[in-house]
C-alpha cells in the first residue's frame, strides 16, 4: 500500500519553497520597520483557550478544530489561529508589565482547522500575522491596517481592497444585539440550524453566515453603525481620518463583522479584485479585541492585529502574475576532469563554502557536456573546470556562463575570482 499525503495538506517542493522564503523574508523585513518583534507559540495548546479566547459560537470551535486528549488525558488542540495563543503568552509571561508599550507582536507558522479544502485552503495552512496590545490609540488600529497593506504592496500587489468596519463597544453591541434578535426572530425557522442556535448566543454570527447570506432578511438587517454610541462613533471616525492622513483608501462595511467572537471596534479585511482570483476574495481580516487579555486571566488590557494566510497570498500573487524572487543563484559549477581533480575538488568546495560561496560539484560521474548542461540548470554564474595538468599548474579554467568569456584563473586567487 502507497502511503500519500493526508488530505487538505500539501508538499512544497524545491522550486517552490524559495517563493515563501521570500514571502516570509519580507514579512520579517516589514515587521522590522513597524518595530513588531517576532513571538512563536507552541503548535497545540489547551483546547479551552480556543474555546474562551475563539468563542464557542464560532465555525471554528463547533467544526474545525483538530482536538484530542494526550497520555495524561488533557484535552489539547492543534492552534488553528494566532491571536489566542499570542494573548494566552502575553498574559502568562506578564508582558503587560513591560517598560515599552504597547507590545508589538509577530507571528509566522502553521495553522490548522478541519475544514473542505478548496482552492488556496488547506486543512494544515501557514499564518502570518501581528498583534499589537497595550494602547487604545486610534492610530494603532491605522498602523497595523497599514502594515498588512504595506506588506501586500511591498510584495507587488495592486488589485487591493479595504473594507473596514466597527463593532462598536460593549453598549453599542448589546444595542444592536437586541436589534438583530428582534429582527431575525420572526422568521429564523428559515435559516440553517447554525443560525438558529446563534439567535440567542450571537446574533451578530448570523450575519457572517455563507449558507443564509442570500436571504432577503441579511440585506435588510440593522447596521451596527446605527446603533454606535458617541465614543464608539469618534473612535471609528478617528481611525478613518488617520487611515486618510496615510493616503490609505478603504471601504466602510456596515456588515463586515468577521467570524471570531473577540473583535470590538474596528474590524477589517484586504481583499483581491484580480480578475480570475476566485469567489472567495478575502486575503487579510483583522480588529480589535479589547476583552480578551482579561478573559484569558490578565489585566484589562486593548489590543489589535491581523491574520492572513501565506497559500492565498501566493494565489494573489499569481492572479497578478507578479513575478516571485527565486534566490537560488549560486556562484560556482565545479567540474572536476581526472581523480586527482576529483579528490581535490571535494576539499575545495568546503573551503568555498565556509568563504560563504555557494558551489556544487557533480556526483553522478557525468560527462564534461552533461556537467556543463547541470550547471545551467542551478543556475550557477561560473563553470570552473579543474584537470588534472591544471592542478599540477596550479590554475583552473574558469567560464562566465551568463556571458560566455572564459579565462584562467590561479586556484589560490579562485574565491576572490567567483566574488567579482
Amino acid at each position: 500500500m502507497t502511503i500519500q499525503i493526508p488530505r487538505g495538506t500539501q508538499d512544497i517542493l524545491p522550486g517552490e519553497v524559495e517563493k515563501w522564503q521570500w514571502i516570509e523574508e519580507t514579512a520579517k523585513k516589514i515587521c522590522q520597520l513597524y518595530q513588531y518583534q517576532e513571538i512563536r507559540t507552541p503548535i497545540f495548546e489547551q483546547t479551552e483557550l480556543f474555546q474562551r479566547g475563539v468563542g464557542d459560537t464560532t465555525d471554528i470551535v463547533q467544526k474545525e478544530m483538530y482536538s484530542f486528549q494526550d497520555r495524561g488525558g488533557r484535552d489539547l488542540t492543534l492552534r488553528p489561529e494566532g491571536t489566542a495563543a499570542i494573548v494566552r503568552s502575553f498574559t502568562e509571561n506578564k508582558m503587560f508589565g513591560l517598560p515599552n508599550q504597547p507590545v508589538k507582536l509577530y507571528y509566522l507558522g502553521p495553522m490548522f482547522r478541519y475544514e473542505r479544502p478548496q482552492s488556496g485552503r488547506y486543512r494544515q495552512f501557514v499564518q502570518f500575522g501581528v498583534e499589537a496590545l497595550g494602547s487604545m490609540d486610534p492610530a494603532i488600529d491605522a498602523e497595523v491596517i497599514a502594515l498588512a497593506m504595506e506588506f501586500y504592496r511591498s510584495l507587488g500587489l495592486k488589485r487591493l481592497k479595504l473594507v473596514i468596519n466597527s463593532l462598536g463597544d460593549r453598549e453599542s453591541r448589546k444595542a444592536h444585539r437586541n436589534a438583530l434578535i428582534q429582527h431575525f426572530q420572526p422568521r429564523i425557522n428559515e435559516f440553517c440550524s447554525d443560525c438558529q442556535e446563534r439567535l440567542e448566543k450571537n446574533p451578530l454570527r448570523i450575519l457572517d453566515c455563507k449558507k443564509d447570506r442570500k436571504h432577503e432578511l441579511m440585506a435588510s438587517a440593522p447596521s451596527i453603525l446605527d446603533f454606535l454610541n458617541d465614543d464608539s462613533s469618534t473612535y471609528f471616525k478617528q481611525v478613518q481620518h488617520y487611515l486618510n492622513a496615510m493616503n490609505i483608501e478603504f471601504v466602510v462595511d456596515p456588515t463586515l463583522v468577521r467570524g471570531l467572537d473577540y473583535y470590538n471596534h474596528t474590524a477589517f479585511e484586504i481583499m483581491s479584485e484580480a480578475e480570475g482570483f476566485g469567489a472567495i476574495t478575502t486575503l487579510c481580516g483583522g480588529g480589535r479585541y479589547n476583552g480578551l487579555v482579561k478573559e484569558m486571566g490578565g489585566p484589562d488590557t486593548p489590543g489589535i492585529g491581523f491574520a492572513l494566510s501565506i497559500e492565498r497570498l501566493i494565489q494573489a500573487l499569481e492572479a497578478e502574475d507578479v513575478p516571485m524572487e527565486n534566490n537560488k543563484q549560486m556562484n560556482a559549477y565545479i567540474i572536476a576532469l581526472g581523480e586527482k581533480a576529483k579528490d581535490y575538488s571535494v576539499a575545495l568546495l568546503q573551503n568555498l563554502r565556509r568563504d560563504g560561496l555557494s558551489v556544487e560539484r557533480d556526483y553522478m560521474d557525468r560527462k564534461l557536456k552533461a556537467q556543463f548542461k547541470a550547471a545551467e540548470r542551478l543556475g550557477a554564474q561560473y563553470a570552473v573546470i579543474i584537470g588534472d595538468d591544471e592542478l599540477s599548474s596550479g590554475v583552473a579554467t574558469v567560464k562566465n556562463l551568463v556571458t560566455g568569456e572564459q579565462k584562467e584563473m590561479a586556484l589560490e586567487n579562485l574565491k576572490e575570482g567567483l566574488l567579482d
